[in-house]
């Protein structure tokens, strides 16, 4: 079995991100692999509310990206770690995620998996499109949220 020397871990801010951030650290280890965390704030130009179609403000994305940034340099430092690299992007995380895979060489992207079933399984979801789409392997990590 070949060793993974660039993993990228996704993070979204929920309960599975410690379980993901273990497993990215486990497999870091393991590995001696360089490690990239992404978080992707997704802002579009309009923001549905109801019946309302409201533009989004674009100082409302950078105060996102910025608040996005703090929680994930907050999220490294707790771990202790010095090593491992951040990347905020703005987009839709499915496709924010796989560039940055490209950009850094990634050859192990891992994501939480909420084990979606019913009109969210065919409608599709994040860990989905990055495992059919990616270049390299993906680790989905079960995230049960009943547990």
């Amino acid at each position: 079995m070949k060793g993974y020397k660039q993993i990228l871990a996704a993070v979204d801010f929920t309960e599975s991100t410690n379980r993901v951030v273990a497993r990215a650290l486990e497999l870091k280890d393991h590995y001696a692999a360089r490690l990239t965390m992404i978080h992707s704030v997704e802002c579009t130009e309009t923001v549905y509310t109801g019946d309302l179609v409201v533009p989004m403000d674009v100082g409302l994305c950078d105060e996102l990206a910025k608040q996005a940034k703090t929680r994930l340099d907050e999220l490294i430092s707790s771990n202790g770690l010095t090593d491992v690299n951040a990347i905020i992007s703005e987009g839709i995380p499915k496709r924010e995620i796989l560039q940055a895979a490209k950009d850094i060489e990634a050859d192990l992207i891992i994501v939480g998996s909420h084990g979606r079933h019913g009109l969210q399984l065919l409608l599709g979801s994040t860990a989905n499109g990055v495992l059919h789409q990616a270049e390299c392997d993906v680790l989905a990590v079960r995230v049960r949220e009943d547990v």
